[in-house]
């Protein structure tokens, strides 16, 4: 398959409703092109853009998304996300534009990316407007145990990005082994395996019609609860490992 836009295509399709890009992936125009050539009406689609931390100021939030909006293509994007903290602006600064975008109704929902725990707290105690999701790495090698009982009783949703690792766990055993049971391949297992948690919302990463299909059909088998406790595996080393091959060409 090609580039974004023949990949959003697709997704749609094949009965995806869930969109999320960002400022930083220089994207934003081919996925709003997908949308606007689809059959799918544009509130059937969730779209989720993300603010780069360059623009975390609250003027620079409100002027960057409204660029986004001109790109996507729309008037409005159902979450607003800062795509990475910026430890040079106050969270309150960013919500307020956040906000600002709300009322004007450019934006359903704001909310952060790769926030800890403590992060989350915080900027949850200084926001103006409802954070309704925080979207992290999460696969069974990087669980987010404290993050997801911390998101679960705030009701902040969780979005899982990289749930297969990186590619990592495309041969895992673990996952092969269980996988036979339910004739799924081993990324059908993962994400079957992080779909199971109550409160996370996943969006794997594909350019393959095929792995797309694929992501869609795991909802036809359930996971017994030892096969979930072999499947998470929290490892720091193999985690970090695994993001550092991705991000270094490894």
């Amino acid at each position: 398959m090609g580039g974004c836009q023949e990949t959003v295509s697709a997704a749609l399709e094949l009965g995806y409703r869930h969109v999320d890009t960002a400022q930083m992936y220089d994207n934003e125009k081919q996925v709003g092109r997908a949308i606007a050539d689809s059959d799918v009406d544009r509130d059937d689609v969730w779209v989720t853009t993300k603010v780069t931390p360059g623009n975390a100021r609250r003027a620079d939030v409100v002027e960057s998304t409204k660029a986004s909006l001109d790109r996507l293509g729309t008037d409005y994007v159902d979450l607003l996300l800062l795509h990475w903290p910026n430890p040079l602006v106050s969270f309150r600064d960013t919500a307020r534009g956040m906000a600002e975008l709300r009322d004007d109704g450019r934006i359903r929902h704001a909310g952060v990316s790769n926030f800890r725990r403590w992060r989350l707290r915080r900027a949850r105690e200084n926001s103006t407007v409802p954070i309704l999701a925080d979207q992290v790495r999460f696969h069974p090698f990087y669980s987010h145990g404290a993050l997801r009982e911390y998101c679960g009783k705030v009701d902040t949703m969780l979005t899982a990005y990289s749930p297969l690792a990186h590619g990592g766990l495309l041969d895992d055993p673990v996952l092969a082994e269980i996988g036979e049971r339910y004739d799924k391949t081993p990324a059908q297992v993962a994400l079957r395996w992080a779909t199971g948690f109550e409160n996370v919302c996943v969006i794997p990463k594909t350019t393959s019609r095929e792995h797309l299909r694929q992501n869609a059909a795991i909802f036809d088998f359930e996971l017994t609860d030892d096969e979930r406790d072999r499947i998470t595996r929290p490892s720091y080393l193999k985690s970090t490992g695994l993001f550092l091959r991705n991000e270094m060409g490894f």
